[in-house]
């Protein structure tokens, strides 16, 4: 970082979020504390590993930050009239995340011995850094629920995974059994899906399983879950439902794929596919694996049976 000349617009100033709605005649004896640098691209800003003295402005150019290592995509993309920093500036603590100057940049930095006198000269500041620490906060609670979200989320199906299966069979059952009501799983395993994937592609075979998802998840409650359980299985949970209901939804699910007989993807018009379904119903104690288990076994009969039906 090298230290540069700069000249003040005061009406540029003015429009960015730290110098909102602050009095003119304050504007001058504020900048005066800030000193102007110029970063060249791919420099880094700041690091976990470096304590922060300085809230940072960018006047000009762009800085990206990253999470847990520069290896990883950027969270945030920052543009002229935003600043970082504010919070290791404040509490004197490493920052959490690096700030990398992705393109040549310039900023405006100010000592944290400043902070004091800043905030004196101008309450108006004050407000605007709160502001900007509060915004701070919700984008990290948000970065938060984004990565609980995918974590839970199969990429290519959008349906729920194994690991969302474990969490909401616990709710679930706990529920259920609480209530005395009943809970049936589904498991569903797409026919032949290595000879489709032989036959038609990869592409074609993954366009299939989201058809399945995208039929299958239309055609349930809200309080239903389905999650893919791996590869071309997918587990349906559905709570308080007898297993002869849970038969007929499984039945209505099986038809509704078996009256497809070819779908359009962007690699043209794919033949549809059908499925085999093991029904089992929690008994007092069960686990999600004993639970599992059952309708794995009920599945195999399915499957023995000549596929393209339901058994349990």
């Amino acid at each position: 970082m090298k230290t540069a000349q700069w000249q003040a617009d005061l009406q540029v100033i003015r429009q960015m979020r730290l110098f909102r709605n602050v009095a003119p005649s304050n504007l001058n004896s504020l900048l005066r504390e800030f000193r102007a640098c110029d970063l060249d691209e791919g420099e880094i800003l700041l690091s976990p590993f470096n304590r922060n003295q300085f809230l940072y402005l960018l006047l000009d150019g762009q800085l990206k930050v990253y999470l847990g290592s520069l290896d990883s995509q950027p969270v945030i993309t920052l543009k002229p009239g935003d600043c970082t920093g504010e919070i290791s500036f404040i509490d004197n603590e490493r920052p959490s995340a690096y700030v990398v100057a992705t393109e040549a940049s310039s900023v405006l930095r100010l000592h944290r011995e400043s902070l004091v006198g800043l905030l004196q000269q101008s309450p108006q500041v004050m407000q605007n850094l709160l502001g900007l620490l509060c915004e701070r906060v919700r984008q990290g609670n948000q970065l938060i629920i984004n990565s609980e979200q995918n974590a839970n989320i199969d990429p290519l199906t959008g349906a729920f995974n194994r690991r969302w299966l474990e969490h909401v069979f616990e709710r679930e059952s706990t529920r259920c059994a609480f209530n005395q009501q009943p809970l049936c799983m589904l498991m569903l395993d797409v026919d032949h899906f290595k000879a489709y994937n032989d036959k038609h592609g990869h592409l074609a075979g993954d366009y299939a399983l989201c058809l399945v998802a995208h039929t299958l998840r239309n055609q349930l409650r809200p309080k239903d879950s389905m999650a893919r359980f791996g590869g071309e299985e997918f587990v349906i949970l559905l709570p308080e439902m007898s297993d002869e209901e849970a038969r007929s939804i499984g039945e209505r699910l099986r038809n509704s794929l078996e009256s497809v007989s070819s779908f359009y993807a962007p690699v043209g018009v794919l033949p549809g596919v059908t499925v085999s379904i093991g029904l089992s119903q929690m008994r007092p104690k069960d686990s999600l694996q004993s639970l599992i288990a059952r309708a794995d076994s009920a599945l195999y009969k399915a499957k023995q049976q000549g596929r393209n039906r339901l058994c349990g």
